[in-house]
C-alpha cells in the first residue's frame, strides 16, 4: 500500500509529492478536510472578513509583559 496526499480542485487530483509507482493500481480516495484559501490581497480581505489570510490574528492575541519570566512554581527546579 502506498499513500499520497493530493489536492482535489473539483476536477483533478494534484499530488503534493512525486508518485513513484509503475503500472495500474486500484486506489481509495478519502477526502480529509477542505483546504483553507490564503488571501493576501487587501481588497479580497475586505470581501471575506472571516477568511483565513496572512495576518488575520493581528491585534486579536494578547500576552502579558512577563510572559517569558520564570514561574514561581518552577524556582526550585531552575536553581
Amino acid at each position: 500500500m502506498y499513500a499520497v496526499k493530493a489536492i482535489y480542485d473539483g476536477i483533478n487530483f494534484k499530488p503534493k509529492q512525486p508518485i513513484s509507482v509503475k503500472g495500474q493500481y486500484e486506489v481509495v480516495i478519502t477526502f480529509l478536510e477542505p483546504v483553507a484559501e490564503v488571501i493576501t490581497d487587501v481588497k479580497e480581505m475586505k470581501k471575506h472578513p472571516r477568511s483565513k489570510f496572512i495576518g488575520s490574528w493581528k491585534d486579536n492575541i494578547w500576552m502579558s509583559e512577563d510572559f517569558n519570566e520564570p514561574l514561581d512554581e518552577m524556582k526550585e527546579y531552575m536553581e
